[in-house]
């Protein structure tokens, strides 16, 4: 997993509430056996409209996503954060978001800003013709004019996100710790560290 520390660019104003993960990425498109390529299937169904925002050369590549409300309700899918990260997208800002989802995103080394309704109308705004700058260690998100909105994180996520550390990566940072027990343990009970019957 990629450390994150500051996330600048380009943001996608999509601002929709309630998107669904059906919606972030069709079922049809969970059949693949690897998250490449997801990107292409993102919004799909929005992405029918000639003119919308994700096929737009001012927003392509662009890092971050504005949101609605409750944005990545419905299934559990993580195709979801795989299809996000696939666009590019590395992080997402919006006034709430499904439980899942943030756990997925946070799994898959994708920031989620919760911010209020009105701080994310003036990021909207400002994202139509301007950058804008996260600085998870300092929990902040800043635009050219400015402002400069706080946030909150969970301390173990945003250390997490921080060090790049995903479940596996946390557990090797414990190697030590792992290999003591371990040895420990082979020590007191021998007979569990023999051959075993298959």
């Amino acid at each position: 997993m990629e450390p994150i520390r500051e996330i600048e660019g380009r943001a996608i104003p999509y601002g929709a509430k309630n998107v669904d993960t059906d919606v972030i990425i069709p079922a049809h498109w969970l059949k693949t056996i690897t998250r490449e390529g997801l990107g292409k299937g993102a919004f799909e169904t929005v992405r029918q409209d000639p003119d919308n925002i994700f096929d737009s050369e001012r927003y392509k590549g662009a890092p971050i996503l504005i949101a609605g409300d409750n944005f990545g309700c419905g299934s559990s899918r993580e195709h979801a954060a795989w299809a996000l990260l696939d666009m590019g997208v590395k992080a997402v800002i919006a006034p709430s978001f499904s439980d899942i989802f943030s756990g997925n995103a946070f799994k898959n080394g994708i920031l989620t800003v919760v911010l209020p309704q009105d701080k994310v109308d003036r990021l909207l705004e400002v994202a139509a013709e301007e950058d804008i700058a996260i600085d998870l260690e300092h929990q902040t998100v800043t635009t050219p004019f400015q402002d400069r909105f706080e946030f909150e994180i969970d301390p173990f996520r945003k250390h997490c996100l921080l060090e790049g550390l995903d479940e596996v990566g946390l557990t090797m940072t414990r190697g030590d710790a792992i290999a003591a027990y371990e040895a420990k343990t082979a020590s007191a009970l021998p007979f569990l560290s023999g051959p075993r019957a298959a």
